[in-house]
């Protein structure tokens, strides 16, 4: 059936030629697991475009709802957390493949003459896809969202003669605000997708043009060749797949935070960029007042520049590592710093206490629900009903919080407390916060 409905399309669209043109591409030395980063970082931004679409159907852009759009795909719209993880993760996993990619084309000297250009193409891309991460970070619209946007933009504002106009064309005017918001929105759905689609098309025009570079050892390389399939898209299909399976389960096992709503008067809240900010966030401390402008723009003006005239740098012919010592030398140097500071700063914030984010949602439902209308907590409240300030040490018991809050009379006959319209996630978020309720703890 598939092979007919095949043939009748062949016939008016001629798609032997095409598929002999994906398909059969010649590899030099063969297939290869090393091989695979491009694919799955093509995979992983069709998961983004798709899974970003979905989000739009409910997200609105303006700091009057962005929050409560977010907060509600994640908890009421069907499978929208899923949604929102797959995006969250997915951003990530692309980063992480897109530097993987890069390293391997850099191993294997894959940048050199005739490939100068697809590897500028690639460095442009991975610029994007940095900006990609910086865009989205604010649509949120919570706290974390606005305040570490604003030392991003503080930092594109210390670039010299350019920073003035790039700090208002990101703001969209004085302060950091709703055309901010719109802009970023703007940005990140329409333009970076586009021009990132024009990239790849140019990265993928270029690689068919001038061919794959195949394995850096030239006679491993002159054995023979393979065609694209069936080995490589096989070997390529089964990444995908295991990408996808590990996005999915980092999204079902590892719960996605969403921190208080953007308060642009809490000048006390210290924002976390996202991990692969984390190295430049941490050398941002050990450059403190002059070396400030040096750790802001200087260095990634000089790191980008180096990605950049590589190609024109390295003029040695060789691909085998060990004909570029210098090169590979330099290359492991700059990894090894970015590691160490990368870990310096995982280490400083995992020190750091983390608050439960179900404790905060719970907070919030006492005061959706004005649960201090009647019950005391900490001195503050009614005098109505039971003080709830430690209760947790009279009811340590969680099913039984859960029941109560189910059926007040069922646990506690004569209540007089109403049975509120609490989903389960909104039972356990409740309980959760109550159960801190005892003493000994800081609130």
């Amino acid at each position: 059936m598939l092979a007919r409905l095949y043939e009748w399309f062949d016939s008016r669209l001629k798609l032997k030629p095409l598929e002999q043109t994906l398909l059969n591409e010649p590899i030099p030395g063969g297939a290869s697991w090393n091989y695979v980063y491009g694919s799955a970082t093509l995979f992983l931004f069709g998961l983004q475009v798709l899974s970003g679409m979905l989000l739009m159907v409910y997200y609105v852009p303006s700091t009057d709802h962005a929050y409560d759009t977010v907060r509600f795909i994640q908890d009421e719209v069907w499978g929208g957390w899923f949604i929102r993880g797959l995006h969250h993760w997915g951003a990530s996993a692309v980063i992480m493949l897109v530097g993987l990619h890069m390293l391997q084309v850099f191993f294997d000297g894959s940048y050199k003459k005739p490939r100068e250009m697809m590897w500028i193409v690639g460095v442009i891309l991975l610029t994007l896809m940095l900006g990609f991460g910086f865009t989205g970070y604010l649509l949120p619209w919570d706290q974390n969202a606005y305040w570490a946007t604003q030392v991003g933009i503080n930092m594109v504002g210390a670039t010299p003669i350019v920073g003035d106009f790039l700090t208002k064309f990101l703001r969209g005017g004085e302060t950091l605000g709703a055309l901010t918001l719109s802009r970023f929105f703007a940005i990140h759905v329409a333009f970076l997708p586009a021009l990132i689609i024009v990239g790849i098309a140019l990265h993928l025009f270029i690689l068919r043009r001038v061919g794959p570079a195949g394995p850096h050892d030239e006679a491993k390389a002159k054995k023979g060749s393979e065609t694209f399939h069936p080995r490589q898209v096989y070997m390529d299909s089964v990444v995908m797949l295991g990408v996808f399976v590990v996005v999915s389960m980092l999204t079902i096992l590892i719960e996605l935070p969403l921190a208080d709503r953007a308060d642009p008067s809490d000048h006390s809240f210290i924002p976390v960029p996202e991990w692969y900010f984390l190295f430049h966030y941490q050398l941002l401390k050990y450059a403190p007042g002059a070396l400030g402008p040096l750790a802001t723009w200087l260095l990634p003006t000089l790191f980008f520049a180096a990605l950049f005239l590589l190609p024109f740098w390295d003029r040695n012919p060789g691909r085998n590592p060990a004909s570029r010592p210098i090169t590979l030398a330099v290359g492991m140097g700059f990894l090894i710093t970015v590691f160490v500071l990368l870990g310096f700063s995982l280490k400083q914030l995992y020190a750091v206490p983390k608050k439960d984010p179900a404790i905060d949602r719970g907070l919030g439902l006492t005061v959706q629900f004005g649960c201090k209308t009647c019950h005391r907590i900490h001195g503050e409240g009614g005098n109505l009903a039971p003080d709830l300030s430690f209760v947790a040490d009279r009811r340590p018991d969680r099913a039984w919080h859960i029941q109560h809050f189910k059926d007040p009379k069922s646990v506690s006959p004569g209540s007089f407390m109403p049975t509120f319209p609490l989903n389960d996630k909104q039972l356990n978020d409740l309980t959760s916060y109550v159960l801190t309720l005892k003493s000994g703890a800081t609130h």
